[in-house]
């Protein structure tokens, strides 16, 4: 087995360990965790498998690393575990089926967002979602600023639902599918036509009708991706 092997199955098993003392708070969030020479001691093992183990688990945002300092134990994101499969991710998009089920991925999400919001939504809420419309409309006749102000919308949508994880993983589609989309070569039509799907997702939350709701989200969606395929066949 080489030398570059033997260093990362030492640092894996490192990185296990401190993950299990971690989780059973041995090391509490907010603490730190021993020095690197304390570490090496601690695990037998050298000064690169330590922090081989120390940045992974900085990837995994059980740690924060700052020079000069002692690794600081925080809590994990949904955003870490999101780009963590970034990589994952791209290699699925690049496969024949991939841009098809990502797409019907994000519309599983957002079908099931637009609904709940039909059934619980506040009025705060809906105000909310209102002003980012409003954001929308403003911006028909500008196509960067329209793109712009149609992720912010959805991105409302999905965030009003209070669940950070759909949130995060409506980013990762914005990163991983959406940002891939050009800019329609005719805004005004395009763009208006995306504008009054939108006001009928706000319109059938408004009036509480989750099965409505969540139809019109589908036809929006799909119609988008249907947009983008006849561009990029």
């Amino acid at each position: 087995m080489s030398t570059l092997a033997v260093r990362k199955k030492l640092s894996d098993e490192v990185r296990l360990k401190l993950e299990e003392m971690i989780r059973d708070e041995i090391y509490p969030l907010d603490s730190t965790l021993p020095s690197e020479r304390d570490l090496m001691e601690l695990f037998g093992v050298g000064r690169p498998s330590i922090r081989e183990a120390l940045y992974a688990l900085e990837r995994m945002g059980l740690v924060k690393i700052s020079t000069g300092e002692r690794a600081k134990v925080t809590r994990p994101t949904p955003d870490h575990f999101l780009t963590s499969l970034a990589g994952a991710a791209r290699m699925l998009l690049g496969r024949p089926e991939g841009v098809a089920n990502f797409e019907q991925a994000r519309l599983f999400l957002e079908e099931g967002c637009a609904r709940h919001l039909a059934a619980y939504a506040t009025a705060e809420q809906i105000a909310a979602i209102d002003a980012a419309l409003a954001r929308n409309e403003a911006a028909i006749g500008k196509a960067r600023a329209f793109a712009a102000t149609d992720v912010a919308f959805h991105r409302t949508l999905t965030q009003m639902v209070s669940n950070p994880i759909f949130v995060a993983v409506h980013d990762a589609f914005v990163d991983w599918l959406i940002g891939q989309r050009p800019l329609p070569t005719k805004p005004e039509i395009s763009n208006r036509e995306s504008f009054d799907e939108h006001v009928a997702i706000v319109e059938a939350i408004r009036a509480r009708d989750p099965e409505h709701a969540g139809r019109v989200m589908r036809e929006h969606l799909e119609s988008a991706a249907r947009k983008y395929r006849q561009t990029n066949p």
